[in-house]
Order: structure tokens, then sequence, then C-alpha cells
């Protein structure tokens, strides 16, 4: 019984990757959390590469079987780039109790391209990959499953802006002030046109993840958001 968290992380992310974030989250909340690992990633089941480009829908799509194997009836989204994309997507799925959305993107714009490009050649020539191996069993799937599909061409129509009217459940927002991903359009784009309300917590200092940059801060104000709708 209760609201249980369930943590979706990011495009080239991990149950490892998220640290200790769920743990400190759900004993801040006195919340269960479940926090899984996608097709692809860390050690679940492997993907074929090329992904489709619908993959973030796709796997959105899947979330209510797996909350349902889990016996999670009633949720708060908590995800992270990719993760809180597919967060957007399976809020009509889910008919999530709220959402937090770290780092979001509901289109994809120039720095969100040009960095995932500079990944790309960071994975080639710098210790990037080595870093991503201790946490994925096939490293070069997620990498490039996750980076192609962004910098295919046929991917700079994505767009989930359609979808955030439909949203009525409270949203917070996370972003860093100095994500090299997205810009503060997306925050504006979410908070504008979502159905419901939303809070905007913008980070100092932090870049895509901001829990990695500014976990202490991060942390407490996802939980007081969490908090709050536990009581309303």
């Amino acid at each position: 019984g209760g609201t249980e968290l369930v943590f979706l992380h990011e495009g080239l992310g991990s149950i490892t990757q998220w640290r200790d974030t769920p743990e400190a989250i759900a004993n801040a909340c006195g919340r269960p959390a479940l926090v899984y690992a996608r097709a692809g990633y860390g050690h679940s089941t492997p993907v074929t590469v090329p992904r489709p480009l619908t993959y973030m829908h796709d796997e959105a799509a899947l979330l209510p079987s797996v909350l349902a194997a889990a016996g999670i009836r009633d949720s708060i989204l908590v995800g992270h780039s990719d993760g809180a994309s597919i967060a957007i997507i399976a809020a009509g799925h889910v008919k999530p109790r709220a959402l937090v959305l770290i780092a979001p993107h509901v289109f994809v714009e120039d720095i969100s391209v040009e960095s995932i490009a500079r990944a790309a050649d960071a994975y080639r020539t710098s210790d990037l990959r080595a870093k991503l191996a201790r946490h994925h069993a096939d490293v070069d799937g997620a990498f490039w499953g996750w980076n192609r599909a962004w910098l295919d061409p046929g991917f700079r129509s994505w767009n989930l802006e359609a979808l955030l009217p439909a949203i009525t459940a409270p949203v917070l927002v996370v972003q860093g002030e100095r994500d090299e991903y997205g810009t503060r359009a997306q925050v504006d784009a979410i908070a504008r046109q979502s159905g419901g309300p939303v809070e905007v917590a913008m980070i100092d200092g932090a870049g895509h993840a901001p829990f990695r940059d500014a976990p202490a801060a991060v942390h407490a104000r996802i939980a007081r958001f969490i908090t709050a709708q536990s009581t309303s």
C-alpha cells in the first residue's frame, strides 16, 4: 500500500549511476522506492542497436507492466534526462500521483545535439568508455544505442509538448543552471504547457546530473516536494 517512488534513469544510466539518490530521497520521505535498469543498460537484458527513434515511447509503454510486476498501483515518477522524458510520456499510461523531472527534454535543442556529438568523440578517445563499463554489461550497446538515436537526423522532430496539457498531476522540474544538454527553454515549456501545477528548482552551479553535483540540495528539494504531495 501507499505511494511508491519509481526512479527512471538517464540515457546512459543504470541503477548504480543514481548513487545514493533513491535511498536518500526515499528515507527522507518515508516512502518505498523502485529503481530498475531498462533493457540495454546496467545488467538488464541487452538490446540490438540501432535503437528505434521511438525508444523512449516504447519504454513508456512498458512501464505499466513493470509497475504491475512490482505490485505498484500508486506511484510518483522520478526521472532523469531520458528517464524524465519517459515519465512525461508514461504519465498518460500510469496516472502517477506526481512527477519529478530532473533535466528533462521535451524537444531537441542544438545544445543537446552538440553535447551528444562531443560525447561520441569522448567515448572513442577518452576514458569515458572505461568509466561507463563499470556500470554496464554491454557498454557499447548502451552508449551507441542512446548516442545514435539522438544524432539521427530523423530525431530532430522528436517532441513531447503535445503531451503536457494532459498531465494534471503536480510536477517538480529540477535543472542545473549549467546543464550541458538542455537550456531553460525545456523547463519553461513544461511550466507553461503542463495541465497541472509546476514547481521549478534551478540548481546553481550544477550540470546535467544535479543530484550528483549538489546532492544535499537536490535531495532535500525533491523530498520536500514529495512529502507535500502525500499530505495534500
